[in-house]
């Protein structure tokens, strides 16, 4: 396993989970900032405005629910939306949640 973090299987996906994880508003800008890059993000590269301890915790949150992969890329943390995946077990469950933040905008 080495310095990378455990992640759930797509088989292991439960909706309970993914919902709580995205019922916050950090989480929720988390998710679209993933979607909206071309590229993974380091985790301090977001525009989040918590403490480190808190984005930690929220980013903890998304990747334990199967929503984000985490893996280092020298000392950066660095995340990836797992869009495939959630898309393939919850089919319109991201393109909603990103189509509506887009519309707000």
């Amino acid at each position: 396993m080495g310095r990378t973090p455990p992640h759930p299987e797509a088989s292991q996906f439960d909706l309970q989970r993914i919902l709580e994880a995205l019922v916050d508003p950090v989480r929720r800008s988390i998710i679209t900032q993933l979607d909206a890059s071309d590229e993974d993000i380091k985790c301090g590269a977001f525009d989040i405005q918590v403490s480190k301890s808190t984005a930690t915790h929220h980013f903890k949150v998304l990747r334990e629910a199967g929503l984000i992969r985490q893996h280092y890329v020298g000392t950066s943390r660095m995340n990836t939306l797992r869009r495939a995946e959630v898309d393939e077990v919850f089919p319109g469950l991201l393109d909603a949640l990103t189509t509506h933040r887009a519309k707000e905008r």
